[in-house]
């Protein structure tokens, strides 16, 4: 299933600035390669302890009812856990006939080799996953993940608010302060790169189209 792989003791579970490993895998919507099949978008590859249990379904629901909102940011998304393909098809059936919601975006059926590789197998739960998060660019680099135990639930509004604060650092060369865009320092404002030498440190007090509380702590408005 995983065609560029290392053993993990060469390798070791991807972190934030690798490149996703790539994958064959069955999904919902047919065969896929991981993250080919994603080239040139954003995507997130989100993964859940089991079908058919009450957290696992009200953040399918939570992930559709935004999938929209993922679309218009060039973001895919991908679910996955250890379950063979057909108790994912009757899980999204289930969802349709039960909670008029129908989930659009493929789920991944793992038969633990993709789990394995991305070091999200729950510890003591045999084969459960994790509630893990990649987010994955169009350059195929692994932008962030995030980790949840089973008992919590997803903030799918974190989710979007990472993938938009990604891109906009991307196209800006900027930063972002905590809790952006409602932060209490700055609001909505991003950080501007601290200088980097004593020449432009002196002279970044004496720019106009930033605010600086000092000249290492320089935002603006976008």
């Amino acid at each position: 299933m995983c065609n560029d792989c290392h053993d993990e003791e060469d390798y070791g579970m991807p972190l934030i600035g690798d490149k996703m490993p790539i994958f064959e895998v069955k999904t919902t919507h047919g065969m896929m390669t991981i993250p080919f099949d994603y080239q040139g978008k954003w995507f997130v590859l989100f993964s859940h302890p089991g079908d058919f249990t009450p957290v696992c379904t009200t953040e399918f629901v939570a992930f559709q009812k935004r999938y929209k909102e993922f679309k218009e940011l060039n973001c895919e998304l991908i679910g996955l856990s250890i379950d063979q393909v057909h108790a994912h098809i009757k899980w999204v059936e289930w969802i349709k006939d039960n909670l008029d919601v129908d989930i659009e975006f493929p789920i991944i059926a793992d038969d633990g080799t993709v789990a394995d590789t991305l070091g999200i197998i729950h510890p003591g739960k045999g084969s459960t996953t994790v509630r893990a998060v990649f987010i994955v660019d169009p350059d195929s680099t692994i932008r962030a993940i995030l980790y949840y135990p089973q008992e919590l639930g997803r903030n799918m509004s974190e989710i979007v608010r990472m993938i938009r604060a990604l891109q906009i650092s991307d196209n800006n060369k900027v930063s972002m302060p905590a809790d952006w865009p409602n932060n209490d320092l700055i609001h909505d404002g991003v950080i501007v790169p601290p200088p980097s030498d004593i020449q432009t440190a002196k002279k970044r007090l004496e720019d106009k189209t930033i605010t600086c509380k000092d000249w290492w702590f320089c935002h603006k408005k976008l």
